[in-house]
């Protein structure tokens, strides 16, 4: 099968909803082949997104800079971005109605996607977990001192992924999306937005490479007691 086909995981979502926010991942050592993903960087500090071999950290003071390949992530997504389609949409759609939309174009819903999305969009809300200190929080906690902004009639991007039903709380079921905008000047995780006019590029994942952590904070982690459905929904917006 080929790399292309190919989506690697560090870790879970269900290790962060524990409060697992420290990794020995460097991202410099899982970078090398992989030029798109999404996902945060030990003790939380931040937003990762990356597209075209350019990769971004977004922080809670609303900046972002390049990603330093010396930092360690405790959850992320990566792949080769290749897409198999490319859409437009020049009309005002809401978060509920373009991701219905959306997934009535891809070829089944039982696989997973890269998912980028590029243009205008009428409103964009995004949220940053502040960095965290131990003992670490479970994340439904650690939200609390996330920092909200919201971006209008902005040009930029979000990158992300879907994921099938079956794969809660190994990711996030549905659409997982982060942005930035054109001027690489700030973003975040997303949780609403209003595209505008925008192209909409997907490939199929059907090959999952899920790296599980080897720390003691993961193997003594508690993934048995969490009510996903709802932390997940508190965690994620």
């Amino acid at each position: 099968m080929k790399q292309d086909e190919t989506l690697l995981q560090i870790s879970t979502m269900m290790a962060l909803l524990d409060g697992v926010f420290e990794s020995e991942t460097r991202y410099g050592s899982i970078l090398e082949g992989h030029d798109f993903g999404i996902g945060t960087f030990d003790h939380l500090d931040g937003e990762m997104i990356g597209f075209d071999g350019s990769f971004y950290q977004l922080r809670s003071d609303g900046s972002a800079r390049p990603l330093d390949p010396n930092t360690t992530t405790p959850f992320c997504s990566l792949t080769r971005f290749t897409p198999q389609q490319t859409l437009s949409v020049d009309k005002e759609m809401t978060k509920h109605d373009f991701e219905q939309w959306l997934s009535a174009q891809l070829e089944t819903v039982n696989s997973f996607y890269a998912v980028r999305i590029e243009g205008q969009f009428s409103e964009v809300k995004t949220r940053t977990v502040a960095r965290q200190e131990k003992p670490f929080p479970p994340i439904t906690e650690a939200v609390a001192t996330q920092s909200a902004r919201t971006f209008k009639q902005i040009e930029g991007t979000l990158a992300g992924y879907f994921t099938p039903r079956f794969g809660h709380g190994i990711a996030v079921a549905g659409y997982h999306l982060h942005f930035i905008d054109q001027e690489r000047s700030g973003g975040g995780h997303v949780f609403d937005y209003t595209v505008q006019n925008v192209t909409v590029s997907f490939e199929e994942k059907p090959r999952l490479d899920l790296r599980l952590p080897t720390t003691a904070s993961y193997r003594e982690a508690d993934l048995e007691s969490h009510d996903i459905e709802q932390e997940i929904k508190l965690a994620e917006g």
